[in-house]
């Protein structure tokens, strides 16, 4: 019997991915490669898509730093039916815009039936500021980290939360170039960054699932909003995908207390990347197994400029996701792509390319 075939698809957040860059615009990818493959361990910069999701039973929704410390090898993921979510509400929220995100998260109990804790509000603003790099990815700060720790921590220890969904304030910036390119599909997603700051400041405290929603007021109607921006138009919160994605996250586990059915870095296939981004935790770390395949799309660009030659990566590079699942089905049903070419070098000329030496010197005696 084989064992599960087992994809990873990365596409790194705030860094202009021109597929997965925007508005959960990579979730079609990841329902394509989860027809190929038996586990999807993805992230949620490719699944969250505001209002709109999907469920894929075969996706394991791992946040960055989790992922991280999977590839790893430091941390295993356990498969749940279900978590118990608990929210916090940054205190800066609005009293109206608090209600809208309440209301939110009543929906997805009452029509989807997801578990959720009790809300806490922070007890102090957040004070998340954004950044952009010279590359032009974008990042973040958090002015009281604590407090959004503690919250966290209630949750945990007294409401039994098992996975945390995060609700800060943004700062509105209407008029500024950054939001206007997002919205016509250019550019950078501006709040990205530091929504990684604030997932990962959690995930790696307490271990425990965690993904951000931005609090921001609604934007004016544009008629001209780019397809891959526009699921973020569609009302006044972006939560429901992420306490969609929460309510089945994987819970991170350590090899003292693995349990069968966890999955570790060792069983990871192949991992799908844009090319010129290949810097990330992750990849470094899974291209040192040897079985582990790196497919690296060249037409997902990015705004780092990474490509797998600059760091020694032995990788397959494609020009598209479609050719990436082609990959995929080959690696998947042990055909080497090699053969999948009209020309195939003879083992005679392996053999002396290998050794160094000519046909003739390769004849035995006699």
């Amino acid at each position: 019997m084989k064992r599960p075939y087992t994809v990873m698809l990365i596409v790194p957040t705030g860094i202009g991915a021109s597929i997965g860059g925007y508005a959960g615009d990579a979730l079609s990818v990841a329902r394509a490669i989860a027809e190929v493959a038996d586990c999807l361990i993805t992230h949620p910069n490719v699944l969250n898509g505001a209002q709109l999701y999907w469920n894929l039973p075969n996706a394991l929704y791992v946040e960055g730093y989790g992922l991280d410390q999977f590839a790893a090898g430091d941390w295993g993921l356990h498969p749940v039916h279900h978590n118990r979510v608990g929210l916090i509400l940054d205190q800066a929220i609005e009293p109206d815009l608090r209600v809208r995100h309440l209301q939110a998260a009543d929906a997805t109990r009452a029509t989807l039936g997801l578990s959720l804790t009790d809300y806490i509000v922070t007890d102090m603003p957040l004070g998340v500021n954004l950044k952009t790099a010279d590359s032009g990815a974008t990042w973040g700060t958090v002015d009281h980290p604590d407090s959004l720790l503690r919250a966290a921590e209630q949750l945990i220890t007294k409401a039994g939360a098992e996975a945390i969904a995060v609700v800060a304030r943004f700062p509105d910036d209407v008029d500024s170039d950054a939001l206007q390119n997002y919205r016509q599909g250019q550019g950078v997603d501006p709040l990205a960054g530091a929504e990684a700051v604030i997932s990962h400041l959690v995930v790696r405290t307490f271990r425990v699932p965690c993904a951000h929603a931005p609090a921001l007021l609604p934007l004016p109607l544009d008629a001209t909003i780019s397809p891959r921006s526009a699921a973020e138009e569609l009302g006044h919160t972006f939560l429901p995908c992420v306490l969609v994605g929460l309510s089945r996250a994987p819970q991170f586990v350590l090899a003292g207390n693995a349990a069968s059915g966890d999955l570790w870095a060792n069983q990871v296939d192949a991992i799908v990347i844009p090319e010129t981004a290949c810097g990330g935790s992750a990849v470094l770390s899974l291209c040192q197994q040897s079985h582990t395949k790196i497919v690296a799309v060249r037409e997902n660009q990015t705004r780092m400029q990474v490509p797998p030659e600059a760091l020694g990566i032995a990788a397959i590079q494609v020009n598209s996701y479609l050719e990436a699942l082609g990959v995929l089905v080959a690696d998947r049903a042990g055909v080497s792509l090699e053969s999948l070419s009209p020309a195939i070098a003879p083992l005679l000329a392996e053999n002396t390319k290998m050794s160094g030496r000519s046909p003739e010197m390769n004849k035995q005696p006699g």
